[in-house]
């Protein structure tokens, strides 16, 4: 038989999870936690972009809903976004560590992207607030040769007890890169090692001067995601969050 660990109930979790946390304060560390406001993960075109990237790679369907729950309660205490990498704490029965990798985007595939968006973006404020093309969004969120990583590109390692694949304490640090990416959408750039002035750069060469924003048709709304890929993202409905057994 299988040894499972007892159910620690989320008060307690938290509060052990804290004590782990004042120390790490007490020596000095800087720490950044995820904070979810409603129901809904993400809610900008990157942040949302990432959620449903995520979603739609069958070898993390079954593992990616706890991670979800995790993320909405808290329980990413601190999460550091650097060059190709992630650092995340994740309180679970203790504090656990997640590390994240993400592969460099292709010089090959990140000059294509330059290319192919030529004319689609007036300015770096575009870019990050997600206000470009419709053309632009889908080439930028291609599956292959898009800015988003594929499964194969991306790495982890959580130092919690579970032996699968794929732990809640990953997938909760999955999706809160997607909601850090609602607050800062250059951290995306960061994680692939590309530099999004570039982008811009090439992309804005050929656009006459004097537009001051996008016209409205050019403006494509997150919920337009979901038709995008073919899957259902978080929306900001009501929902119940079930009680299950937790680390």
């Amino acid at each position: 038989m299988g040894f499972w660990p007892p159910y620690v109930p989320l008060a307690l979790r938290r509060r052990r999870a804290e004590r782990a946390l004042r120390r790490l304060r007490e020596r000095g560390h800087a720490l950044s936690p995820v904070v979810v406001s409603g129901r809904t993960l993400a809610s900008t075109f990157w942040g949302g972009s990432w959620c449903a990237n995520l979603e739609r790679y069958g070898d993390y369907a079954n593992r990616l809903p706890r991670g979800r729950a995790y993320v909405r309660n808290g329980s990413v205490v601190d999460l550091q976004v650097a060059p190709g990498e992630v650092f995340a704490r994740v309180s679970g029965s203790e504090l656990y560590e997640v590390r994240v990798t993400i592969a460099a985007l292709p010089g090959k595939t990140w000059k294509a992207l330059c290319k192919s968006c030529a004319g689609g973006i007036d300015s770096l404020v575009e870019l990050l607030q997600g206000r470009f093309s419709k053309a632009v969004m889908a080439r930028l969120c291609e599956p292959d040769g898009g800015l988003f990583p594929a499964p194969r590109e991306i790495s982890f390692a959580c130092s919690c007890p579970d032996v699968a694949r794929m732990c809640k304490h990953v997938a909760a640090v999955l999706y809160g890169v997607g909601a850090r990416l609602d607050q800062r959408p250059e951290l995306l750039f960061t994680l692939r090692r590309v530099d999004q002035h570039e982008l811009v750069d090439r992309a804005g060469r050929s656009v006459p001067f004097g537009r001051a924003r996008p016209a409205p048709e050019r403006v494509l709304k997150v919920a337009s995601l979901g038709d995008m890929f073919g899957i259902d993202i978080a929306r900001r409905r009501p929902s119940r969050l079930h009680r299950s057994g937790n680390k």
